[in-house]
């Protein structure tokens, strides 16, 4: 080969990126333990013992997962003062959009009115949030992209078998935003990531319509395997558990968070760490629900500009992750 071919030029971006801004929506309807205790053997008391839900939303027939992601990621540019056309690229972690073409990026991007944006769909389940905003991140930094659009956005209620007591109790629909940028000091931190592809039996899809999910395996897989991650993300952010002000687990089963908190605490995580409980009254939103959760509690004033939030993302036979992110 001739020693004198051109060199490629590779892009050079920031050193750290931030999220610029944040976002949500969840549907109108309110649905409540209850009301749902009328559809099948339960009640209010037994479902807040299991899962810790009081209420979720649901979507109506004709309000698709791709409408509920516009107006979530349309929110987190407002929020970020930014307009369309300075973003480049739309990633939407999802896994219930129920056709995968075209995909729910291309037309969140063109309904934003971010012209010829890269768009794609990233699907890790639960962890979906995480894994987009850690490729996000590094999409910046690289030089990819300028600044991204991450549009975690879920309609399960799709996918949901109403009569099923174990599933139809616990997920919601929603849709939650953050728009990453670069910045001169890091805010947002190195994602810890893995997979568990041998437990693929605890949650799947049944017949290719409705979520199963194994309950007890489940709830002892994410109570002692998800702490371990939260730990390593603190780690690759050059923290301690102790410099950590705010948890937002995806809001899976409160049990579940509350367990996960427990096991911080006693790793060195401080007694007055924010929790999040958004899980009470927004079901679980899968890929939404860490977005959901954090612009929730930035508008109650329990997380705060400059925070410290450790966020984890899981679930069992699927993707799991944890970062460390500033909230903005």
């Amino acid at each position: 080969m001739s020693g004198d071919r051109p060199a490629l030029t590779l892009a050079h971006g920031p050193k750290a990126t931030r999220i610029l801004g944040v976002g949500s929506t969840q549907p109108d309807r309110v649905v409540t333990n209850d009301e749902l205790s009328r559809h099948m053997e339960t009640n209010d008391q037994w479902i807040r013992d299991r899962v810790g839900i009081i209420e979720r939303r649901f979507a109506s027939e004709d309000e698709r997962l791709v409408d509920m992601a516009v107006t979530a990621g349309a929110k987190a540019l407002a929020d970020a003062g930014v307009t369309p056309s300075e973003v480049d690229t739309v990633i939407v972690p999802n896994c219930t959009m129920l056709s995968p073409i075209p995909n729910a990026a291309a037309q969140v991007a063109d309904r934003i009115g971010i012209r010829a944006a890269g768009a794609f769909d990233l699907n890790a389940a639960c962890a979906g949030f995480c894994y987009g905003l850690g490729v996000a991140s590094d999409l910046v930094r690289a030089g990819s992209a300028s600044k991204v659009l991450v549009i975690g956005a879920e309609k399960l209620t799709d996918v949901v078998d109403p009569t099923d007591r174990s599933t139809a109790i616990i997920f919601a629909d929603g849709a939650g935003a953050a728009l990453v940028g670069p910045s001169d000091d890091p805010g947002i931190g190195p994602v810890a990531w893995g997979s568990a592809g041998d437990l693929v039996d605890m949650i799947y899809m049944r017949e290719h319509r409705y979520i199963f999910q194994e309950g007890q395996p489940v709830f002892r897989w994410a109570t002692t395997q998800v702490a371990p991650v939260a730990m390593r993300a603190v780690e690759l952010a050059g923290l301690t558990l102790s410099d950590i002000d705010v948890l937002i687990p995806h809001q899976a089963n409160l049990r579940i968070v509350e367990a996960i908190a427990k096991r911080l605490r006693t790793k060195g995580a401080r007694e007055d760490m924010v929790v999040a409980d958004d899980i009470r009254y927004s079901g679980n939103t899968s890929s939404a629900s860490i977005p959901i959760a954090l612009d929730h509690m930035r508008a109650a004033g329990s997380v705060k500009r400059g925070d410290i939030v450790l966020t984890i993302g899981f679930g069992a036979g699927l993707s799991y992750a944890g970062q460390v992110l500033l909230c903005p």
